[in-house]
């Protein structure tokens, strides 16, 4: 579906109005099904959208999946960004509510424990601060889907447990108690990873 986007005709000098001018011409082309312009927008965010496609999944090959199907999904409402804003953000967007999507299908197939959770702080040297940042994603990948979903909507992406709830069809006490439950696996893997 090709839509016409008015472009400006004068030449800028600034650099954010030729970015902007760039961005409106890449997505002119893929609006009118050029590939090369396809491949560049896929290729200029592909890192941070992968980033967050692994935060949501239990490995690389699920990662892998979830971005393809956002990019899909990109691609087929494209039309719908409005030039000028974020694109970005549009992008990520689409990337965390395929992620949910996923999310989603996969539960559907998965039962878990219930387990208790218990409030626990951390005491001493922070943790965090001597992994790296593949081995914290490895371990948010590690937690159980439910967990990782309500972790990475609230204390990473910053909705409020309402809005968590309303993306996950679960009641705002479940998404509390998850995260809970994800904060106390994470410190205890965290604790043994730091042993």
């Amino acid at each position: 579906m090709a839509i016409a986007l008015n472009l400006p005709t004068s030449t800028y000098t600034s650099k954010n109005n030729q970015k902007s001018l760039t961005e409106a011409a890449l997505i002119a082309a893929c609006l009118s099904e050029e590939r090369w312009a396809q491949k560049e927008l896929y290729e200029k965010h592909y890192g941070k959208m992968m980033g967050i496609c692994l935060r949501y999944s239990n490995n690389a090959e699920d990662a892998k999946d979830i971005i393809n199907e956002g990019y899909i999904k990109v691609f087929r409402y494209l039309h719908r960004y409005k030039v000028g804003t974020s694109l970005v953000g549009w992008i990520r967007r689409i990337m965390i509510n395929t992620s949910i999507d996923f999310y989603r299908k996969a539960i559907r197939h998965r039962t878990e424990d219930i387990e208790y959770a218990e409030n626990t702080k951390a005491t001493g040297e922070d943790p965090i601060s001597n992994h790296s940042a593949q081995e914290i994603l490895g371990l948010i990948q590690k937690l159980p889907p439910s967990y990782r979903a309500v972790f990475n909507l609230y204390a990473i992406e910053g909705y409020s447990h309402r809005e968590v709830a309303t993306q996950l069809g679960i009641s705002e006490s479940t998404s509390r108690s998850n995260l809970v439950k994800a904060r106390t696996k994470l410190k205890v893997m965290l604790k043994n990873l730091y042993k």
